[in-house]
């Protein structure tokens, strides 16, 4: 039996923190069950997440093997020959086995990809219904083969031939969720062997790579975007285009300059540059605010502050709306003059104290 080494605190700390992706699953060995929850946006979209509030205890307790929590099933397989049919676990099958077969369906390139079309795939949409209907009913202490659930998905293909692929979907998801609730589902009575980190983590590696594949296919097949007119326009040719607009293209001479700057000067120059350029004190803005250069002199900082707060004065404008601009535009300037006054003052007095020493 395995040891009791699993922490109830632990458990929750890692639901707080990550629980969205599945971090309290992973911890406690429940890697298909976290990989559902990551893959659904934290169990559908939060529901899951909020549910395993009040079921991580008796999550701890199942990996523990507790002794009282070993009773209680056992009692339970006793009762009833096969898991009794549970509404959330079945909706839960449904809108795994839609979100995949969406997926899947979104990712099939729509126009021809090397001269080869790729749409006759979408007959394969079973598979990832299945599997969705599989991997629910394979959560804890009930499991199934993904025999039944499979062979029903692919007999509700001619749907699709007779009406939209929306009908189907609901047909298959509903058909095969029933069908693994009623023919495949049983007992698990031991907890699964306990398995090597390193498996662990390629299988689930592999698993979201392929997940995160099909989105890629969908975006750079599929996908569109809308410019500012409402026109849609391919995400791959988007791509194409950002990767040869001016934007990309002085960023990446940017990034090619300060590259050439760090070996020639070290990344601590480069940092201190990325400090003055961020404008910690507003001085580059107040300059921007008060239209003086930054080698202005007080005397032509001041001058141009006068002036530019008679223009801008608030009692000088009768209408309200135009007051209020005003007024903002004013205490701009008043707030630029002050930024750039302070930060004369201070030089002074550091060159001052320099001249001293």
């Amino acid at each position: 039996m395995q040891s009791a080494n699993k922490s109830v605190f632990v458990a929750y700390f890692l639901w707080l923190v990550g629980g969205l992706f599945g971090l309290h699953h992973l911890y406690l060995r429940r890697d298909l069950q976290a990989f559902l929850t990551a893959s659904t946006l934290g169990g559908y979209f939060g529901v899951g997440w909020l549910r395993d509030l009040v079921r991580i205890p008796e999550y701890v307790s199942d990996c523990n093997e507790d002794k009282d929590y070993l009773e209680k099933l056992t009692t339970r397989f006793k009762e009833h020959a096969k898991p009794p049919f549970s509404s959330i676990r079945f909706m839960s099958m449904v809108l795994v086995s839609y979100i995949w077969s969406c997926i899947f369906w979104m990712a099939i390139p729509e126009d021809e990809v090397g001269g080869i079309n790729f749409r006759p795939l979408i007959y394969l949409t079973p598979i990832p219904c299945a599997l969705g209907v599989w991997a629910v009913g394979n959560v804890g202490r009930e499991r199934g083969a993904i025999w039944w659930p499979l062979g029903i998905a692919f007999a509700t293909t001619p749907v699709l031939w007779f009406w939209d692929d929306g009908t189907w979907f609901t047909a298959m998801t509903f058909c095969s969720s029933f069908g693994f609730d009623t023919l495949a589902k049983q007992w698990r009575k031991t907890y699964p062997k306990k398995r090597s980190l390193r498996s662990r983590i390629l299988v689930l590696s592999f698993c979201t790579l392929l997940y995160c594949g099909l989105f890629t296919s969908y975006l750079y097949f599929n996908g569109k975007i809308t410019d500012s007119d409402g026109e849609e326009i391919k995400f791959q040719d988007a791509v194409h285009h950002f990767f040869t607009s001016p934007w990309w293209l002085d960023l990446k001479q940017s990034l090619v300059d300060t590259w050439t700057f760090a070996q020639h000067h070290g990344w601590a120059e480069v940092w201190k540059q990325i400090i003055d350029l961020s404008d910690p004190h507003g001085e580059i803005n107040a300059h921007k605010v008060l239209g003086v250069s930054q080698t202005a002199t007080q005397s032509e900082i001041t001058a141009k502050w006068r002036a530019l707060s008679r223009e801008f004065h608030p009692d000088k404008v009768k209408d309200e709306l135009e007051r209020n601009k005003a007024q903002e535009r004013f205490m701009e300037i008043q707030q630029a003059y002050e930024v750039l006054s302070k930060m004369r003052s201070k030089r002074t007095a550091k060159n001052k104290k320099s001249i001293d020493l």
